[in-house]
């Protein structure tokens, strides 16, 4: 009888084979799920941060290839308008005001425009509202523009007179003998509405916490989303030093407030600027947990009823569970092949083996939710730049022509100040209708960001995507929408290969027809120069 009850103690001392497998089992399935999503989270961390950071320098390139056109075009009007003012001495000076409101109002390009004689005094100044015709030059900058005889783009500054935080543009002037006659020159008011306010406020800032700023060749800010902060010297960041130096690509930086950022830059030729695009780290790593928080709220489940499945089957058989543990193991490391269930001779075996196929099953669906979401804008439903990409990469590769049309809403901001974001919201949603409806079978529309969309047209030659964008510009102008002001719509076109033959130099030239549509007034479309 001792014997007996010996025997029995020790036997209660042991692991049964029932809790020994379903004790591993469990710990297998839970610890491979968790390497999977580790896994898959730093692989969806890095592939997250790549995309970003060559956006960012895409984006960057654009607009520097933007504003060096725009700074060429300014300093063309400058030196052609200074050649008129050659004979200075002879105008009256009415004449030469009538020109300077003219030149002002015509280009947009300056809030103010001055001509100062060689002796440093201001002889006259659009609008003749600042007060300061018939006074002398204080500033250094005025000075060394003025002493240097040469085209001349100034750091920015405090002026004396006005106290406006400015930057100007200066070009000589020569009488026909060639004597040096003094300066002609046009300002920008950086802390106000201005030329590059104009262009760059456009889609500034998006959900993702990406915004782009302008530093001078000094390293001083130009232009930034928050106002406050034009005129500060950031030369310590290390992208705005790369820029100093002429400088672009792309790199993780940490900003001069210690903030964790991916930025994408590029130099200005034409006057020595660079334009910085930066998204920061964090937002990538919300985006990222919020994705893994649907992935395991849906895998749970499954999980779950696995475990509760291998728990009540362990009791009586070990084969599926040998084999079962073994599959969880290969999870994430190799292709799996799971067993025909008819192989078991038992119910429960078969629908052990079915609740594992469902459980990866519904981790793979899970993963192509994740994909499609990162492709597609959640406010349209239309695919987004990053599927654009992809897209005219593929294309570009196949060699098969097509046109791009980058479409910009008019006035977006606007109706934004007006009528409130959501019912701008509405507005875009509106226009996105009508564009998908005007399209062939074949093409297809993306958002690029904010108000801008990207539309391709397959095997489109550029007069046929002229007539396709005039159809759909007169289509949104004539759509009743949902507010009581009128839509209407700018787009630039551009054709592979005829007009370029990469992504980069494609969407350039969309860009830079998108800016002359602008320019010419707005509601029209226009096609790229070859």
């Amino acid at each position: 009888m001792y014997i007996r009850l010996k025997r029995k103690l020790r036997q209660s001392q042991k692991l049964s084979l029932t809790t020994l497998l379903t004790g591993l089992v469990t710990l297998v399935v839970l610890l491979t799920s968790s390497i999977l999503l580790l896994g898959s989270y730093e692989s969806k961390k890095r592939s997250l941060m790549e995309t970003t950071l060559h956006l960012n320098y895409l984006n960057a390139d654009r607009m520097s290839k933007t504003m060096d056109s725009l700074f060429q075009s300014m300093h063309g009007t400058l030196e052609y308008n200074a050649a008129r003012l050659s004979d200075i001495e002879a105008m009256p000076p009415q004449e030469v005001n009538d020109s300077l409101d003219l030149m002002r109002s015509s280009s947009n390009f300056f809030n103010s425009i001055t001509v100062v004689d060689a002796s440093g005094l201001i002889r006259n100044v659009s609008p003749a509202s600042l007060g300061t015709t018939g006074k002398h030059i204080t500033s250094t900058n005025s000075k060394e523009a003025l002493a240097l005889r040469k085209p001349y783009i100034s750091s920015p500054y405090l002026t004396a007179n006005t106290k406006r935080l400015i930057v100007f543009l200066s070009q000589p002037i020569f009488d026909a003998a060639g004597t040096y006659a003094g300066i002609f020159s046009g300002t920008i008011y950086l802390q106000e509405n201005n030329v590059l306010s104009e262009i760059f406020d456009n889609g500034q800032e998006d959900d993702s916490g990406t915004y782009y700023y302008i530093v001078d060749s000094k390293g001083h800010l130009v232009y930034h989303p928050d106002k406050a902060r034009i005129g500060t010297d950031v030369s310590s960041n290390e992208v705005v030093q790369q820029l100093m130096n002429k400088q672009s690509g792309e790199q993780p930086v940490t900003n001069t407030r210690g903030i964790e950022m991916l930025a994408g830059y590029s130099s200005v030729p034409a006057n020595g600027w660079g334009i910085v695009v930066v998204s920061p780290i964090s937002q990538i790593h919300q985006e990222l947990i919020g994705h893994f928080r649907t992935l395991i709220g849906y895998s749970s489940i499954p999980f779950i009823l696995l475990l509760l499945g291998v728990i009540l089957l362990a009791r009586k058989f070990a084969r599926p569970f040998v084999y079962l543990a073994d599959v969880v193991s290969k999870m994430g490391k190799e292709q799996i092949e799971l067993q025909e269930a008819k192989r078991y001779w038992s119910r429960e075996a078969y629908l052990l083996t079915d609740g594992v196929s469902l459980a990866l099953g519904n981790i793979q669906q899970q993963t192509e939710q994740l994909t499609h979401e990162a492709e597609t804008d959640m406010l349209t439903g239309l695919m987004n730049r990053r599927s654009l990409e992809h897209t005219i990469s593929q294309r570009i590769s196949s060699g098969i022509p097509f046109s791009l049309v980058i479409l910009d809403v008019d006035k977006f901001k606007l109706v934004n100040d007006t009528y409130g974001h959501k019912l701008g919201d509405e507005v875009l949603k509106h226009v996105v209708r009508v564009i998908v409806t005007s399209l062939r079978p074949d093409d297809v529309c993306y958002r690029y960001g904010g108000e801008e969309f990207v539309i391709l047209l397959a095997r489109t030659k550029p007069a046929e995507a002229f007539s396709a964008a005039e159809r759909i510009r007169l289509a949104v102008e004539r759509s009743q929408a949902p507010i009581a002001a009128q839509l209407t719509i700018s787009q630039g076109i551009a054709h592979y290969p005829s007009h370029a033959a990469d992504f980069t130099g494609l969407l350039v030239k969309a860009d830079q027809a998108l800016y002359l549509a602008k320019s010419r007034g707005r509601n029209q479309s226009v096609i790229t120069e070859s």
